[in-house]
């Protein structure tokens, strides 16, 4: 049974944008583009910060943005279908107005939702359009990237009701994105709110999402894991930057099993006991290499935690710390564990009662790339669902993953 939900992949086919510009374009050393925006004649703009930080280094770096700009220009596959899946969403609408607000309420499955989907669309939209920009260098881009961060920068001071960590979660991580490709371009110099937009994650956001979540369905705390690592490289913090290295290093060990953790999977603090183990595990009593802490809860929720615990890797990795090397079999077990199932796979009795809500959805390509790609790894299962998948559009925290990462470097 596959899992249904209210989370909407994008993918080629979106509905097309409104591409009529209603930022004006202001000239910087380039050129009209075709688009009659005008044309960045530089590239990403890479720095070393005195913190020992890589920029841009938030889950995709100066050579992932070169390559990809280079293989779209040239209309290579698969990343020219997912810049065109993406230039045609709704996130790349020229004419979008933010809509911040002081305080965003968002409670179970965001109800109520107050704030809540306006926040989480204007940052995928923001980071839309800094990959946009990355691509076709028009400038109405860059700027309305800038708009839409300067305008929540400006207002936004709270997240409130018990999925307040969770949202906060989801929006900071495509704040980040967009904020590290937007500063560290040619059009960063132009961005007089970088350093307020800074203040105000560090402010608003890091506060909720530094902390663990224990006893909560693991892809909460990975998340926000992950929300926690950006923020900590876009603002220079190693402090946080090792906090967040620490929680990811204890979480991950706890979501995914593996034969050697012994009978029973290792459990966060405040769950003790084989009783508590099993009803912790969605009531999973037999335990198999890849098997995750949410996998018979449904697979959505599982995928989600996995992609966030490979895109803190991800940005890790492009700051000198091998964490996929840590996180190498269980990241790789899971991955081809519950993409059998999503292809079709009967599941057999003693998994979720034989009756697995699949749809992991398209979270496997950076976590592919880098295993597969890069390293030479086999994983057929899982090679087979990412290539079915493509392009990978955006939902809530995750977005144009095929465009940054297909056979990245």
């Amino acid at each position: 049974m596959a899992f249904t939900r209210s989370r909407v992949w994008l993918a080629s086919g979106a509905g097309a944008a409104v591409v009529a510009a209603s930022v004006v374009a202001v000239a910087w050393n380039g050129a009209s583009g075709a688009s009659g925006g005008v044309e960045h004649a530089a590239g990403t703009v890479g720095s070393t910060s005195a913190a020992g930080f890589k920029h841009p280094g938030v889950l995709v770096g100066k050579a992932q943005l070169d390559a990809m700009r280079s293989r779209v220009k040239a209309g290579k596959q698969p990343q020219k279908k997912a810049y065109d899946a993406m230039l045609a969403s709704k996130y790349a609408d020229l004419a979008r107005t933010p809509k911040p607000r002081a305080n965003v309420e968002c409670g179970s499955g965001s109800n109520p939702n107050h704030g809540c989907t306006d926040e989480r669309d204007d940052a995928m939209a923001a980071y839309t359009d800094a990959l946009a920009y990355t691509v076709n260098h028009d400038q109405r881009y860059a700027a309305k990237a800038v708009q839409l961060m300067d305008a929540w920068a400006n207002v936004l001071k709270e997240h409130t009701n018990s999925n307040a960590p969770l949202q906060a979660g989801w929006a900071a991580n495509d704040w980040a994105r967009a904020a590290e490709i937007v500063k560290y371009s040619p059009y960063g110099t132009k961005w007089k709110g970088a350093k307020k937009f800074a203040s105000f994650l560090r402010t608003v956001y890091l506060p909720v999402v530094n902390k663990g979540r224990p006893t909560t369905n693991g892809n909460w705390e990975l998340i926000m894991t992950d929300a926690t690592i950006s923020i900590a490289v876009h603002t220079d913090d190693r402090a946080t930057f090792n906090q967040a290295v620490a929680r990811w290093r204890k979480r991950l060990p706890e979501y995914i099993y593996l034969k050697k953790d012994g009978p029973l999977p290792k459990v966060p603090a405040g769950i003790s006991g084989k009783a508590a183990t099993i009803k912790y595990w969605s009531g999973q009593s037999t335990f198999v290499d890849g098997l995750a802490q949410e996998t018979c809860r449904d697979f959505g929720h599982t995928g989600w935690a996995l992609d966030a615990a490979t895109h803190v890797a991800e940005t890790a990795h492009l700051q000198g710390l091998d964490l996929y090397k840590e996180g190498r079999e269980r990241l790789t077990k899971a991955m081809e564990f519950h993409a059998q199932y999503d292809l079709g796979t009967k599941a057999p009795s003693w998994l979720c009662k034989g009756a697995p809500k699949t749809g992991v959805g398209p979270v496997f390509e950076i976590g592919y790339n880098e295993f597969h790609h890069r390293l030479g790894l086999s994983l057929p299962k899982t090679g087979q669902l990412v290539t079915s998948k493509r392009p990978a559009g955006p939902s809530y925290f995750l977005g144009w993953e095929t465009l940054t990462h297909a056979d990245a470097p």
